[in-house]
């Protein structure tokens, strides 16, 4: 089972971007972060043509999540848990044959220090909570997203230039970092514990052009998961489209055990 993640920058305006990719057998599974649109007006219709499985948690011109399937999407909650007064669309989940996902748009936290950085942490703080809660059922578990955090330098084009924004900044890192090594692993790092991979591209100074990137979309796997996988890969061509996403989509492949004919 392919899982991919992709903050596509507008559900409506990357609509024929989605459906093409995923006629290209992109991925069963796609986590969609920023679709900027409340749930009545999300394009169903588009993937209902094509036979997949939607759950959304919308929210007007900001912010918004989304999975999209190829199998029944099955025991959906919208909202992370732990603060009833945020009201973000930042967060869903739900079982997709057996594998429990999440689809993150994490708070980008800038400017930093001030009141968007402290809200980026205390979000990560309730994030690394429920992450916890989740290996408890010990099935696979899928956290995927814009977790607008880069965890090293080597997923910056220019570590100097970003330093003291919010998304290096140390409390970040070390937000990240807590997950993974609450039990949690880096799909991408697991499988290439070197090399450079972005999956972001400014829209400004011919960041694209240029290759100037950063990586900020990740897949956590749970130890159930990540017994599991057997490949990963950012795939670039996305971002080259006329009128991209600034995002292009990362996933994972989850070998799916098949029953013994009896």
């Amino acid at each position: 089972m392919r899982i991919a993640s992709w903050n596509v920058n507008s559900a409506k305006a990357r609509i024929d971007h989605i459906r093409d990719w995923f006629a290209a057998g992109g991925a069963d599974v796609l986590l969609l972060q920023e679709i900027k649109s409340q749930n009545e007006s999300f394009p169903f219709d588009v993937f209902a043509e094509m036979g997949w499985h939607v759950a959304v948690h919308g929210q007007k011109s900001y912010n918004g999540v989304a999975i999209v399937s190829r199998y029944p999407i099955e025991n959906v909650m919208c909202g992370l848990p732990g603060d009833p007064s945020d009201e973000q669309a930042r967060y869903i989940e739900a079982t997709i044959k057996n594998t429990r996902v999440v689809s993150i748009y994490l708070p980008n936290g800038n400017p930093a220090p001030g009141p968007k950085f402290d809200y980026k942490l205390a979000w990560m703080k309730r994030l690394y909570l429920r992450s916890q809660a989740l290996l408890a059922d010990e099935i696979p578990v899928v956290l995927g997203g814009d977790f607008n955090v880069i965890p090293q330098d080597i997923d910056c084009y220019d570590p100097p230039g970003w330093v003291g924004d919010a998304l290096t900044r140390s409390e970040s890192r070390s937000a990240f970092f807590k997950i993974c090594y609450g039990g949690y692993t880096d799909a991408l790092r697991a499988l290439n514990p070197s090399g450079v991979y972005y999956t972001y591209w400014d829209y400004q100074a011919g960041a694209w052009q240029r290759d100037n990137g950063i990586r900020i979309d990740h897949l956590l796997l749970s130890p159930e998961a990540g017994d599991k996988l057997v490949a990963v890969g950012v795939d670039r061509g996305p971002r080259g489209l006329e009128k991209p996403s600034d995002h292009t989509p990362i996933w994972c492949e989850l070998a799916v055990r098949r029953s013994r004919a009896n």
